[in-house]
């Protein structure tokens, strides 16, 4: 139904449209961009990425049936000696959400983490309102290590972290 492709410059604009304000950037990528998301932006962010050896992966996720982006997802912080990756960015465009697409965007990125990187552990934080995405890491098989209380500030709210992994073996039960 999706397949994962390499993000670049081409998709930057499609990506800039899908995020719709400050609160949904904080969301989707925690505090590493600022609002408006920018060019320069996201070259800093695939800055050496999608080479081999590289600590970071960043994917598009295009539907067969259209040919046309629907997210957006990344596996960053990949540590070879330790075996550890943490997906991160995820984002399924609005109008594709609801249809099992963010499942499978995470079971394609951690299908390469654990079958093409030799990774051990995958990690990934969601805010705890999220919950059509807690449900979905939920149904690819991570399990909740913790919570972060508190753990970012939005204007004068402050948003609550959920800390999710995976393993291997774990994984492979739930392939």
């Amino acid at each position: 139904m999706v397949r994962l492709e390499h993000f670049g410059k081409k998709d930057y604009d499609q990506l800039i449209q899908w995020v719709e304000s400050p609160a949904f950037l904080l969301q989707w990528a925690g505090p590493h961009f600022s609002y408006p998301l920018t060019y320069n932006q996201l070259d800093e962010y695939i800055k050496g990425a999608n080479q081999e050896q590289s600590p970071l992966f960043v994917y598009k996720a295009v539907e067969h049936s259209t040919n046309q982006a629907v997210g957006h997802i990344a596996l960053n912080n990949i540590d070879l000696h330790n075996h550890s990756g943490r997906i991160g960015k995820v984002l399924v465009r609005r109008e594709a959400r609801g249809r099992g697409i963010g499942l499978l965007m995470i079971k394609g990125v951690l299908q390469i983490a654990f079958e093409n990187l030799n990774l051990h552990k995958v990690t990934l934080g969601v805010f705890d309102f999220n919950e059509p995405a807690i449900k979905t890491y939920k149904k690819a098989g991570f399990q909740i290590d913790g919570l972060l209380r508190d753990h970012r500030r939005f204007n004068e709210e402050y948003w609550s972290l959920y800390e999710m992994s995976i393993l291997y073996r774990e994984w492979k039960q739930n392939p």
